[in-house]
């Protein structure tokens, strides 16, 4: 029996993000949460949908404006992190699902808004994530997501483990989803009044290896990579060091500065 690649790589992500403890970094993620639930417009009463939910923070977050909210993640062991967060936060009634953002089990405008905050991003293949959103997306509904540019940090850095540990054949890069163009080209002429913004995330750091080794033992792609290379020091020293200096341009007033896209459309 031939072994699907596409779902060969889901399941390996689902277990990549199990690694480390990715809690406590996306705790940083919190603020941007805020960013783009307002710039969403979500508002009491609508029914929004989390893509790629991760900890909860923006289902947790579009919850406490009145909203009725659905979380989905590829990973149980975050979904556990977004019902605790989501109890403590008092709002213990989203809706979580384990599921798969390019099979939504959802139907067909099922949402007035639908979300992602750096997570369908992760999805192999874009087309298919981008019209499953739109599909379970009412008419005149509003898509909104963040996602990371190419040319700043965390794209820089995914883009330098890529380098080092080539992802699959045939699986997009995420960060083509923080290049205008593609985000325009993806969505096309299924949406309207296409707006772009961007914002600043900031982690405290007080030296670039001190920030890389807190997204060694956190961050699940992170986490992966040193393990892949552990069996080769010379590459993980050198991709250490790039790291590092890759860091440094980013380091200012011992915080690390993160840009992230802002996109936002109406369903046509």
């Amino acid at each position: 029996m031939s072994i699907d690649p596409i779902e060969q790589f889901k399941s390996k992500q689902r277990e990549t993000w199990t690694m480390g403890n990715f809690g406590d970094l996306a705790v940083f993620t919190t603020p941007v949460a805020g960013h783009l639930v307002r710039y969403a417009g979500v508002t009491g009463g609508q029914a929004v949908l989390d893509v790629g939910t991760g900890t909860g923070v923006v289902a947790i977050t579009a919850r406490r404006l009145g909203a009725t909210v659905t979380g989905l993640d590829l990973t149980p062991a975050l979904l556990a992190q977004a019902r605790a967060s989501a109890a403590l936060a008092g709002h213990d009634d989203i809706a979580w699902h384990e599921g798969d953002a390019e099979a939504l089990p959802f139907a067909d405008a099922s949402f007035d808004v639908v979300l992602s905050q750096f997570g369908h991003m992760f999805a192999p293949r874009p087309e298919v994530a981008v019209s499953e959103m739109l599909r379970v997306l009412k008419p005149g509904g509003t898509i909104a997501f963040a996602t990371w540019p190419g040319e700043q940090l965390i794209g820089r850095q995914f883009s330098l483990i890529a380098k080092y540990v080539p992802p699959p054949q045939g699986v997009a890069s995420p960060v083509q989803w923080g290049d205008v163009a593609t985000v325009r080209q993806r969505l096309g002429d299924s949406v309207q009044r296409l707006h772009l913004e961007r914002g600043i995330m900031g982690i405290p750091a007080l030296s670039p290896r001190q920030f890389r080794l807190f997204q060694e033992a956190k961050a699940g792609p992170f986490v992966r990579t040193v393990q892949v290379l552990q069996q080769d020091p010379a590459r993980l020293d050198a991709l250490r060091n790039e790291m590092d200096e890759m860091v440094s341009e980013y380091l200012h007033d011992n915080i690390v500065r993160h840009e992230y896209l802002l996109t936002r459309g109406i369903k046509v």
